[in-house]
């Protein structure tokens, strides 16, 4: 068993592809909507698979090694079993939380000492410790022990940050090769490149990385304070290096248009909090810009949401095609939590319509006009 990655269609540097894992297909490019604790926040399971048409989400083991914790994933048989989830399933290693916690941990070489944000204990994250966590947890795509270093960090401690990630990624390969899937199923383990946003860095992490063979790669790192034209250089510097045939991940990232924009660029997968925790305070995407819901000027706006969210191509029925503008105006002025449910589900089936059509047009051939098209929409405040 592994991970395959099928190439279907390029159009420049944008690809279409087919990753398979145990848990059933994913049709890159692909958006992985962010279920941090085990839930995607205001959206149950249902509503993620028949409406949004989520094929991937994502859980992260700092908030689930925390909470609920591994003796009783273990005993529920993995993440997939414990919140009812049948599909793929990517796990963020937990570095990039740990490290945020910056007045509360330390790092050294064995690992990262942290205290939990819920109770004040002490842990300590190893890359041996972390492989075994995601092993408990289950998840198809588990993601290497990394230091992420802050946008602004200066070369030398982005370097020493660096060669401390691929000492640790070392670790995680060995851990990860002596030990096996506790429930029956592929795990596939994606190294992280990082470097900030130093392009001679970056290119050593991405050959690094590279000469590990692995079964997907990740790019971390950025989407944390840098401009977005260095993002996007330091994608290019980036997937020029990592191989063509495995399947590539841009962690965090990011607004409707650095996803399309780093799909130019050859990225095939992505995760960010963004459309739901937007969606909580109030905005919406759409593919002619953003709405801030709690604006008076929605207040008697009697048109639904669904005729703003689907898309000009896709007529498929989504969970607010009956609800208007002016009763959701009224949910979150209200603070009425069936409000922050719509805002999520309608911002999460934008972004999964975005990716979608992305891949429909990487597939006809015409992704950079219709690129072209988009960005200016997409910036607008409607």
């Amino acid at each position: 068993m592994s991970l395959k990655f099928n190439l279907q269609a390029r159009c420049g540097d944008a690809r279409a592809a087919t990753i398979h894992t145990d848990h059933g297909d994913i049709e890159t490019p692909i958006f992985m909507p962010v279920g941090t604790a085990g839930s995607v926040k205001a959206v149950h399971q249902q509503e993620l698979k028949d409406n949004i048409g989520a094929q991937i989400i994502l859980g992260n083991t700092y908030h689930l090694y925390l909470r609920p914790g591994c003796d009783v994933l273990q005993k529920a048989g993995g993440l997939h079993r414990f919140n009812g989830w049948d599909r793929p399933l990517l796990t963020d290693s937990g570095g990039f939380q740990v490290f945020s916690l910056a007045e509360n941990r330390k790092i050294k070489e064995e690992g990262c000492t942290f205290r939990s944000h819920i109770d004040g204990s002490r842990h300590l994250f190893t890359p041996e410790g972390v492989m075994d966590i995601e092993r408990i947890i289950g998840a198809d795509i588990m993601m290497a022990f990394d230091e992420c270093a802050p946008g602004d960090a200066d070369y030398r401690y982005a370097k020493n940050s660096m060669e401390l990630t691929h000492r640790w990624l070392d670790r995680c390969i060995a851990r990860f090769n002596e030990t096996e899937p506790l429930y029956g199923y592929h795990q596939a383990l994606f190294p992280i490149v990082q470097g900030c946003r130093f392009a001679d860095l970056r290119r050593r992490s991405a050959e690094y990385i590279a000469s590990k063979e692995p079964e997907g790669c990740a790019i971390g790192g950025l989407a944390v304070g840098e401009p977005t034209d260095v993002m996007y250089e330091m994608i290019e510097v980036v997937n020029a290096i990592l191989p063509t045939d495995r399947p590539r991940y841009l962690m965090g990232v990011g607004t409707p248009q650095n996803l399309l924009e780093a799909i130019a660029r050859g990225v095939d997968m992505f995760d960010c909090v963004m459309p739901t925790r937007n969606g909580r305070n109030g905005l919406l995407f759409t593919p002619e810009g953003t709405i801030n819901i709690k604006n008076k000027k929605w207040e008697d706006c009697f048109e639904s949401v669904a005729k703003w969210v689907n898309g000009a191509n896709d007529d498929r029925p989504m969970f607010a095609t009956d609800y208007t503008l002016a009763y959701l105006h009224h949910l979150i002025k209200a603070e009425e939590i069936l409000g922050l449910q719509i805002c999520s589900i309608s911002n999460l089936h934008f972004y999964l319509w975005l990716v979608k059509e992305a891949r429909r047009h990487i597939m006809d051939g015409d992704y950079m006009g219709w690129m072209a098209s988009m960005l200016p929409k997409l910036g607008r405040r409607l």
